[in-house]
């Protein structure tokens, strides 16, 4: 790629930056062709309005194994049950490729590793029989404390061929964060490393796994996985090999446990199952992602993040799945993006603020690195904005399909995003994703129909109760998923932020994703949070910067929003408090300068920095007098 004119040019919102080339080379519009459709907006009305029609198109055209009697034999929200007579494992579905390589494993712990097809089926079918030998059964919970490795895939890929259920938290969690969600599901079996290295720095975790073990009564048996410290108790588990036997299972029963932030308390123990992972990821991995047996997937995360599991499944569609487990910021920001020439990826995805934050420095990948094979890029956890699509087409590669997608754990999977055959325009998320019925009720992100991988059940929610409270109270019937959303004239999507963290000023409704894009634009802010209190009216921003900005801020909000989004208080903080999946901590934060408890309203443990909270603490006790600016002009 020639030296890019700059990298921090500025994007017009709607401006199409990429136009798909429409020559029938995307696997999406051979599934248009077999269905009859000649364009994408006939084809989604089609998936939503007959929703039987289209998943039974999904199934055959996936391959998937096996047979069914019905699609869909309920159609209630919740209560919709799919693809009832057939017996599914996604296990089986996962592993039934061939190629060099199956997984790759990256690592600032240890050298690279590679499995090919057979090795990965090698070892699933050994690890499958060593849990077998520990007492594993069909509905058995199987727990993970591992980095992003390959031992972690086999593990849980070992686990959903005998029928059991995987759970996993990153080693980055702290012994309450993974209390408070394996203690919600009872593991029988607690797989484990004792430490990594994060950049530099080495991290010990032998203090956290006593811990943890010693407070979960039904662990029967900790394994440690070699990483930091050789350990043979990995090597014995897989030792003796046994046929790979898949254990078919209901379309409904338990594939993996996934839970929410926990921020706010206990986090939400999400039940998804075989048949409605296995067919939504078919669907959007295929359809969508446009990946198939000659592409190297990789998607920065951890295995305590969704995302982790929908990397997974891209061996549902025979690709390489390129894991990395380190600080990608280590030894600089160019890290990832040497990721993709090293293992010569097909498609990179991570988080909007990574995107967002190689911009800011003025980073050049598609001048720094080989990216011949990239074809497209991925951007998820937050709304990446205009000027982020603009750096990705300016500084990666032109000529990229840019798919900023958003979804949530709640359905391991998108919404809304990107397509092979819908146009890419700044600051917009291309289309809403095919079967998923995305509308606006006074503006608030709705699903109209049920989706597969709707969750199969909240774990310990015996009536159903808390699953109906968390997205059916407000419009019963109804998906309702706590996003403010936009539907433009092209047909794309606008997330402008979390419903609950409405900034409502004044009786404007403001978005805090606009907010953040403006101000984290600035030269020499890092970060940012915006909360509004209703007590007095005033909206506080708290910004992560090299100096004070509050001038530049407030001007530039003034200049690109509005009077009404200008700040009564700007506050400099070390650093803003987020999940591991790095979203921002905008209620909890609200609540502490109400004056709530800090350790009631957020779990440290779940934090990727727990002394992130400190400065808001004090804040929030001793404050300081601002004289707020004026609204008006």
């Amino acid at each position: 790629m020639d030296e890019p004119t700059s990298t921090r040019r500025s994007a017009a919102p709607g401006e199409v930056l990429w136009q798909p080339t429409l020559d029938n080379a995307s696997t999406i519009e051979r599934f248009m062709r077999q269905n009859g459709f000649a364009s994408y907006d006939d084809l989604w009305r089609w998936s939503v309005d007959e929703l039987e029609e289209f998943w039974a198109a999904v199934w055959s055209f996936c391959n998937v194994i096996g047979s069914y009697e019905r699609v869909l034999s309920a159609h209630d929200m919740p209560g919709a049950r799919w693809f009832e007579g057939s017996s599914l494992s996604y296990a089986e579905h996962a592993l039934r490729a061939d190629g060099a390589e199956a997984v790759v494993g990256v690592s600032q712990t240890r050298d690279r590793r590679s499995l090919s097809w057979d090795e990965l089926r090698e070892q699933v079918a050994c690890c499958a029989a060593g849990l077998r030998r520990l007492g594993v059964e069909k509905g058995d919970r199987v727990a993970g404390y591992l980095p992003n490795i390959p031992e972690a895939v086999v593990a849980f890929l070992a686990t959903a061929s005998v029928g059991a259920v995987w759970t996993s938290c990153a080693p980055e969690f702290g012994v309450q964060a993974v209390l408070d969600r394996l203690a919600q599901v009872n593991p029988q079996v607690l797989l484990v490393v004792d430490g990594y290295r994060y950049g530099g720095r080495e991290i010990d975790r032998r203090d956290e796994v006593e811990a943890i073990s010693a407070a979960l009564p039904s662990v029967e048996h900790v394994v440690h996985v070699p990483y930091l410290r050789p350990s043979d108790e990995w090597a014995e588990l897989v030792a003796i090999h046994r046929d790979l036997v898949f254990e078919r299972v209901d379309p409904a029963h338990p594939l993996y446990v996934l839970y929410s932030s926990g921020t706010t308390g206990l986090p939400k123990a999400i039940v998804h199952g075989h048949g409605g992972i296995l067919l939504e990821h078919l669907k959007v991995l295929t359809l969508h992602a446009d990946l198939g047996p000659s592409s190297r997937f990789s998607w920065f995360t951890t295995t305590g993040w969704m995302m982790w599991n929908y990397l997974v499944s891209g061996l549902l569609v025979g690709a390489t799945i390129v894991l990395y487990d380190g600080d990608p910021g280590h030894p600089t920001l160019d890290t990832l993006w040497g990721l993709c020439e090293a293992e010569r990826l097909t498609w990179f995805g991570a988080s909007a603020p990574f995107l967002m934050a190689c911009r800011k420095l003025g980073l050049t990948p598609g001048h720094d690195h080989d990216l011949t094979t990239l074809r497209a890029v991925g951007s998820t956890g937050a709304p990446l904005p205009a000027d982020g699509f603009r750096w990705v087409y300016d500084a990666v590669k032109p000529d990229v399909l840019l798919s900023s997608i958003s979804g949530g754990t709640d359905v391991c999977s998108a919404f809304v995003g990107g397509c092979p055959v819908v146009p890419v325009r700044a600051g917009e998320i291309s289309c809403r994703y095919l079967g998923v019925a995305v509308d606006s009720i006074d503006g608030e992100l709705v699903i109209t129909e049920p989706m597969p991988s709707m969750p199969v059940a909240f774990w310990g929610d015996a009536d159903g109760s808390r699953y109906r409270a968390a997205y059916f109270e407000a419009h019963p019937g109804v998906w309702t998923h706590g996003d403010w959303v936009e539907f433009t004239e092209h047909g794309g999507v606008v997330i402008t932020g979390r419903s609950d963290a409405t900034l409502n000023r004044g009786g404007v409704r403001i978005g805090t994703a606009e907010i953040y894009g403006v101000v984290e634009s600035i030269d020499g802010v890092a970060d940012s949070l915006v909360v509004h209190l209703e007590d007095g009216d005033r909206l506080v921003l708290f910004v992560v910067a090299d100096h004070d900005p509050t001038n530049a801020v407030r001007a530039a909000l003034r200049r690109a929003l509005s009077p009404r989004h200008v700040p009564d208080e700007v506050h400099l903080v070390p650093a803003i408090p987020t999940t591991l999946s790095g979203k921002k901590l905008e209620i909890p934060i609200k609540r502490i300068l109400a004056g709530a408890d800090a350790e009631e309203v957020a779990s440290r443990d779940a934090l990727r920095d727990p002394a992130a909270l400190d400065a808001f603490v004090e804040i929030a006790q001793h404050g300081r007098a601002v004289t707020p600016p004026d609204r008006t002009t």
